[in-house]
């Protein structure tokens, strides 16, 4: 090889030959030492033009634009003089203060989800053009669109906010209470509770070989909890995910709206519901603990749609009179009038429940035995409450005290019904 290139063929650019000293080039001279006049800014260009001076304005035009600079409407020069303005104007700076929340009310936020009405929509329109050959039971669908909100606002969780607090929050004996876990606690205590209607339908028991003291929701969870080398963690989501799935396929292979299986038996330890309503209460939980979760996370989240909160409604306003006569029982209400229970079947005092807003309708709640009948011939009260506002009644997240409810007629029998609705809640 010669010495003009290398082993890859490249070509070099020759050496001094080997007797010679290498040739080094000299130093640049400087603009300075040559004596030719130096180069202005103008010559150069200034990249950084000086602004120009601010606007004087008087005070009475810098107030007049406080309501074009709330709505971000002023030039730059206009904005940078009332800016400067409002910090010597104690005046001026209150009226823009309000002027920016007047224009907050105008622009509210809005939530980055989508309507929860819009799957219901999706699903309605598919199914119409091709219906299915095995139909969701119109009351296990609450639960199927719950489930599945619920499940897109875990998906994108990391580690921070699966292990966010939460509290739990429900009634007992007319008392508030409440309990400390985490995200990840709350979807292991679904999963625990939705495996009552998991064994009623002879399915596997997600609690597995752990024993609770009693088969109701709080001592299963307890028992979970506590089963639990370490708190639940993310890996929770996936068995609560393919339970709720596999409910929904069992329920709707087991008869559907036509079939007997809506009236299965789950038992819940000191009570038990028809499959039925049993699916409907799920969901009701599982919307009730997303919204603790987003509320943990500070992420907004929306009630259920309008067809799905008036089912569960509707449940609510079903369970009211056995609950009404079980706290009678209990001493925890007033007696009917002249201590007589109206027989089955038979009208009798009744109290109008009014559910405002979407979900919403009327019941009529009869009030001194399980088994009469709702009467507006014999109505005494009138409640009216919004029907997301009824929910969190019902759910122990509003003190009865505190619902937002119209009240009209007997005093005693509305706080008994606003009562009973509180204690329906529990962990």
């Amino acid at each position: 090889m010669s010495g003009g290139g290398n082993d890859d063929g490249r070509h070099l650019t020759p050496g001094p030959p080997p007797d010679q000293p290498p040739h080094i080039p000299l130093p640049r001279a400087s603009v300075e030492d040559t004596g030719r006049p130096l180069p202005t800014l103008t010559d150069l260009g200034d990249p950084a033009p000086r602004p120009a001076a601010p606007l004087v304005l008087e005070h009475r035009v810098l107030k007049a634009l406080l309501g074009a600079w709330a709505l971000a409407a002023c030039s730059p020069e206009e904005t940078a003089a009332v800016e400067e303005h409002l910090g010597d104007c104690g005046v001026c700076a209150d009226e823009a203060r309000r002027l920016r929340e007047a224009v907050g009310l105008l622009h509210p936020a809005e939530s980055l989800d989508l309507d929860p009405a819009l799957r219901a929509r999706v699903l309605e329109g598919c199914l119409e053009r091709r219906p299915p050959r095995i139909p969701v039971p119109g009351w296990a669908t609450p639960y199927d669109a719950e489930t599945a909100r619920l499940d897109a606002l875990l998906q994108d969780f990391g580690d921070a906010e699966w292990h966010a607090p939460v509290r739990l929050r429900w009634f007992e004996k007319d008392e508030p209470t409440s309990r400390r876990t985490t995200v990840a606690g709350v979807i292991a205590h679904l999963l625990t509770v939705d495996g009552l209607v998991a064994v009623a339908l002879g399915l596997e028991d997600p609690m597995g070989d752990v024993a609770a003291d009693r088969p109701t929701p709080a001592a299963r969870t307890d028992a979970y909890w506590r089963a639990s080398h370490f708190p639940p963690t993310r890996a929770v989501r996936a068995p609560w995910r393919e339970q709720t799935h596999v409910l929904v396929r069992t329920v709707s292979f087991a008869g559907g709206d036509g079939g007997g299986a809506g009236r299965l038996a789950v038992p819940y330890g000191d009570f038990e519901l028809p499959l039925r309503d049993a699916m409907l209460d799920r969901a009701f939980e599982c919307w009730v603990h997303a919204e603790d979760i987003a509320e943990a996370v500070d992420y907004p989240y929306e009630p259920p749609s309008g067809s799905d909160l008036h089912q569960m409604v509707a449940l609510a306003a079903r369970l009211l009179p056995t609950v009404l006569s079980a706290r009678r029982r209990a001493g925890l209400a007033a007696p009917p009038p002249g201590r007589h229970l109206v027989p089955a079947g038979e009208p009798g005092r009744s109290l109008r429940l009014e559910i405002e807003g979407s979900g919403g309708g009327e019941w009529l709640i009869p009030l001194d035995s399980p088994g009469a009948v709702g009467s507006a011939e014999h109505e005494v009260a009138h409640v009216a409450l919004d029907g997301a506002e009824f929910c969190r009644l019902a759910a122990g997240h509003v003190s009865p005290a505190e619902a937002a409810a119209g009240q009209m007629g007997d005093r005693a029998a509305i706080r008994d019904v606003l009562l009973a609705a509180a204690s329906l809640s529990r962990m």
